[in-house]
């Protein structure tokens, strides 16, 4: 099944699909985005994650073209288009294209909303873990607009080149203080005598909307929180530790630098995390779907 393309609005044959070469977000990577995935063919977290979108358009000052309501209603109509059994969506809002003059910022921003069918990690991923690697990194979370899910991904690109380099899943981003403070593109936890640690907003992370699922539903469980940095050698000693991220969900790191966490292989709470964290993303889509017939019916 190919990938769909839907440009300001209006579906484009993807082989036809055009953004300018003096668009900023090509240009700059200036530019915001959210990619979140459907279950039960229903987009989880959708308002929470175009309110986050709207806040980092906001925190880099990028106009939103049309409201909330519109994106929503794209979005929408675009799975029901695209008809995939489960769906992978990426939206994105660039500065908008202008003459090559170097001063020259333009406010005509557009918006670029991809679809493609979800390609789910491997079984095995959830079963055996995975191993990660740390890397250092000057530059903590995003610097310039902390808290906005900017298009320059340069750093964690290439963070992420050297985790595979290395036959790893996943690079953990160390600080000048010697603290991981997260993923290349996921947040990170570790679970210690029964107690959840994971860096704190105020680390200059971007806080992922699965991690705060995860955090909600350990707090549900009473189970105790730390947030906090850990150092790689505190990640090594944790009796259980794993990622984060709305595709890959929650997936269990068993090897850290090449040393073996919690005897190699996944721990019993992050199983428990990743079923409830699953049983909340169906449950919101039987939710919305549920109210859905009822607005029908009605």
């Amino acid at each position: 099944m190919r990938a769909c393309v839907w440009i300001d609005g209006q579906r484009i044959a993807p082989d036809a699909a055009r953004v300018s070469v003096f668009d900023r977000g090509f240009l700059h990577g200036d530019s915001v985005f959210e990619v979140l995935r459907t279950y039960g063919r229903v987009p989880f977290a959708l308002d929470e994650r175009l309110e986050r979108l709207e806040r980092s358009a906001r925190l880099v000052s990028i106009e939103l073209p049309v409201g909330l309501d519109v994106l929503r209603s794209e979005v929408v109509a675009a799975l029901e288009q695209a008809a995939y059994p489960e769906a992978y969506l990426r939206l994105m809002l660039t500065r908008g294209a202008d003459e090559p003059r170097v001063a020259a910022v333009p406010n005509r921003p557009r918006r670029v909303l991809l679809l493609a069918p979800l390609v789910p990690l491997p079984a095995e991923t959830y079963e055996l873990g995975v191993a990660v690697v740390t890397e250092r990194s000057e530059l903590v979370g995003n610097a310039i607009a902390p808290g906005a899910k900017v298009g320059n991904y340069l750093k964690s690109i290439l963070a992420l080149a050297a985790a595979r380099r290395a036959g790893a899943a996943e690079a953990l981003l160390v600080d000048r203080s010697g603290g991981i403070f997260e993923g290349s593109s996921s947040n990170v936890f570790l679970c210690s005598k029964g107690t959840l640690v994971t860096p704190p907003e105020e680390s200059g992370i971007l806080a992922g909307i699965t991690r705060r699922k995860v955090l909600e539903l350990a707090r549900s469980w009473g189970v105790p929180l730390e947030l906090r940095t850990f150092t790689p050698r505190e990640l090594r000693a944790a009796d259980e530790a794993f990622i984060t991220a709305s595709i890959r969900e929650v997936v269990p790191i068993v090897r850290v630098d090449g040393d073996a966490i919690g005897g190699g292989r996944p721990g019993d709470f992050t199983r428990r995390l990743l079923a409830g964290y699953r049983a909340l993303a169906l449950g919101g889509a039987t939710s919305a779907l549920s109210s859905a017939a009822t607005s029908v019916v009605n």
